[in-house]
């Protein structure tokens, strides 16, 4: 090989875009083009897509909540514990999936959950029982979920970035949202015109679909490919799987649990999440349909709220690469709480301008908070802290779970939504006052975390 082509290897090898000069399966050394798109975005856009089509089975509970209601005569509060399972086992899930990540790999972890999903809600068409709602959307569709939760995206984050994590972590938690937005029309009026049952088999095969983009695509580390990740300046080695997947999930959490910040993430994101899917996901269509709003209706503001959100995360990973990860949670956990407490005044038959305003300003805090969290995980845990965000997500579905319970007992006790409303918004000025409390961590073991 000539000299200049040498040199220009070497060139290669030193830009962060550049594919590594060992091969991935442990051969010489060997050079490589350069690449104008490092393919870390190309796995960030599989994980951008996989996400989005998995977000299907989380537009649906709130739109189920009247017709199971209809259908079977069964309880808000009954219907409330089937959604209340499905969003804390999605959380309690969550780390023991990172873990298996790092035994098994992304790809077989994530099309596994998907077939999972789309198997238990397939298999609610033929419910005739409360008990089978809590085995088919509360068990299984929680435990799939849970595996594609927001711990993937950081997993996927981790290994694939140094350089614009905060970014990367905005754009795929906002695939969540842009799922949300494409679904909720179609399954409200699937809902609204055929059945519930439709909406199911829809919700069962969108999750199918996603399987072959994951196992084609989808590649767990960039040494798989011989690169080094984006914005490294050495090549990262692989690490061979981790055996114990379970006891690495728990060991990390009793490591991270005797530390203050730990609590305090976890507190705040439990609030997080009874505030936005507890909460909102679950039962605004219900209370604007209470108030006389078409259900279709109330179902597309929930999707603009999925297109504001886009934009609000992306921005917030753009923050989160800038400011302070401490002091932006406390700004958006504050506006959030205010824009709740004003919600009652607003729901009406109607959409009209302060509501279409309310939708604007909530959409875009919807999970804005992810970013900043993922961050102060990343800043205190370091390679743990995929799966300490695991645990800080578990939190953040089981303040989901509760509120989701309890906003249907509310419903049924006294008539409206009212006081959950006023409840949700105390607690948000009460997360606002924790995320300042959270410390920060000295320069130097932020950059060795990093």
């Amino acid at each position: 090989m000539s000299e200049t082509t040498d040199a220009t290897a070497a060139r290669n090898t030193a830009g962060p875009t550049a594919r590594n000069t060992a091969g991935h399966r442990g051969g010489a050394p060997r050079p490589a083009r350069a690449r104008r798109i490092h393919r870390a975005w190309f796995v960030a856009a599989v994980t951008f897509v996989t996400i989005i089509g998995a977000a299907a089975f989380r537009s649906l509970p709130g739109l189920l909540i009247d017709p199971l209601h209809q259908d079977f005569g069964w309880s808000r509060g009954t219907i409330g514990a089937a959604v209340s399972v499905n969003l804390a086992l999605y959380g309690l899930t969550a780390p023991f999936a990172a873990a298996l990540m790092d035994r098994f790999g992304i790809r077989r972890v994530v099309a596994a959950a998907l077939i999972v999903i789309a198997l238990g809600s397939g298999l609610t068409v033929w419910m005739t029982a409360a008990w089978q709602l809590m085995l088919c959307w509360g068990l299984l569709v929680g435990l799939g979920s849970g595996s594609m939760a927001l711990a993937f995206a950081a997993t996927v984050t981790n290994r694939w970035f140094t350089e614009r994590r905060g970014l990367v972590t905005g754009i795929l938690t906002a695939a969540s949202a842009s799922g949300q937005l494409i679904f909720l029309p179609l399954l409200s009026w699937i809902v609204e015109t055929h059945d519930w049952r439709p909406a199911a088999v829809t919700v069962a095969l969108a999750a199918l679909a996603v399987v072959p983009f994951v196992w084609l695509l989808l590649r767990d580390h960039p040494a798989d490919v011989g690169l080094k990740p984006y914005g490294a300046r050495e090549f990262v080695p692989k690490p061979p799987p981790v055996p114990g997947a379970a006891r690495r999930a728990l060991t990390v959490l009793a490591r991270a649990a005797r530390t203050g910040p730990f609590w305090l993430l976890a507190g705040t994101f439990a609030i997080c999440g009874a505030s936005t899917n507890g909460l909102i996901q679950t039962h605004f269509v219900p209370a604007a349909h209470d108030h006389g709003m078409p259900v279709t209706a109330a179902a597309s503001l929930l999707a603009v709220i999925g297109v504001f959100d886009v934009v609000g995360t992306i921005a917030s990973g753009w923050f989160t690469d800038r400011f302070d990860a401490r002091r932006l949670l406390a700004v958006y956990y504050a506006l959030r709480g205010v824009s709740l407490l004003f919600l009652p005044m607003l729901l009406g038959p109607s959409v009209h301008p302060p509501m279409i305003f309310f939708i604007v300003f909530y959409g875009l805090d919807w999970v804005a908070t992810v970013p900043p969290t993922v961050a102060l995980c990343r800043e205190h845990y370091g390679e743990d802290s995929a799966i300490v965000f695991g645990w800080v997500l578990a939190s953040h579905q089981v303040g989901a779970a509760l509120v989701a319970f309890l906003g249907g007992v509310a419903r049924d006790v006294f008539g409206e939504y009212d006081v959950v409303w006023y409840a949700s918004g105390a607690l948000c000025a009460a997360a606002a006052l924790m995320a300042l409390v959270i410390r920060r961590r000295p320069a130097a073991a932020r950059l060795a975390a990093a």
